[in-house]
């Protein structure tokens, strides 16, 4: 009788630690948090400027005022980007350099300020800047606006003194736009007169392909009177061997 009550007691108690066992939900492995989306690679303004070309005067000038910070910082920190209009350093030349040399700190920064818009343009957009103009630049007030004009594709920038034409796209891509000009902007309010500027050198003339580039070419006659010669020589040499074969021919038959 015992030990029935023993068996009993020891098959509760198994059936007991069964049920709590199987009442136990697996432990959920932990999901590890996902690893932090790397920050956005910002474009380097100094070092596109640098590298993309003839602009070495345009990066002097933006770093010496600081305006290279805030076109910088256009570009990082907001939603609506930043366009850059670059003269070439054959634009720069073309002034005269008194006219730049004479400018107060102030005057110069404002200067290359006029040469940005806080928002950033693609090309497809400069006709509708073309209808709304005149266009704010970063130096502000409605003084310091520019024009543009989209002529059947011919953008160009005008800005006092100056009508610059944007001869080519340096960088295009959201939230950065830096476009090559030809000239550099002359606004009124920083230039009362009209600084001396050398005129845009006449783009080169192709080079005329095809027979018309050798009318009149020196060697031009000489080389088809020399064609000439070898052309005769040829059927001279030809006439001689029909002549010997006929004679071969005929000693032949003999």
């Amino acid at each position: 009788m015992e030990l029935k009550n023993a068996v009993l007691a020891v098959t509760v108690l198994c059936l007991a630690l069964l049920r709590g066992v199987s009442s136990q939900k697996p432990a959920v492995a932990a999901t590890p948090a996902p690893a932090p989306s790397p920050a956005p690679r910002h474009v380097d303004l100094a070092e596109l400027l640098s590298l993309a070309g003839p602009y070495g005067t345009f990066l002097g000038y933006l770093t010496k005022t600081g305006v290279i910070t805030t076109f910088q910082s256009q570009a990082n920190n907001t939603d609506q980007g930043v366009t850059v209009f670059a003269p070439e350093d054959s634009a720069f030349a073309a002034v005269d350099g008194a006219a730049l040399s004479n400018l107060t700190a102030d005057q110069l920064r404002t200067l290359m300020l006029c040469h940005g818009m806080p928002r950033y343009h693609p090309l497809s957009s400069f006709s509708a800047l073309a209808a709304s103009s005149p266009v704010p630049t970063f130096a502000g007030g409605q003084q310091y606006a520019v024009n543009v004009t989209d002529a059947a594709g011919t953008i160009r920038i005008e800005s006092g003194w100056a009508t610059a034409k944007l001869v080519s796209s340096v960088y295009s891509t959201s939230p950065v736009a830096v476009y090559a000009l030809n000239r550099v902007l002359l606004p009124e309010q920083i230039f009362p007169t009209a600084p001396e500027v050398a005129p845009v050198p006449a783009p080169a003339q192709a080079p005329v392909h095809g027979d018309k580039a050798n009318d009149g070419a020196p060697g031009a006659a000489e080389h088809g009177s020399t064609d000439a010669k070898s052309l005769s020589c040829r059927i001279d040499s030809g006439r001689l061997l029909a002549i010997l074969a006929l004679m071969v021919s005929s000693l032949l038959m003999l």
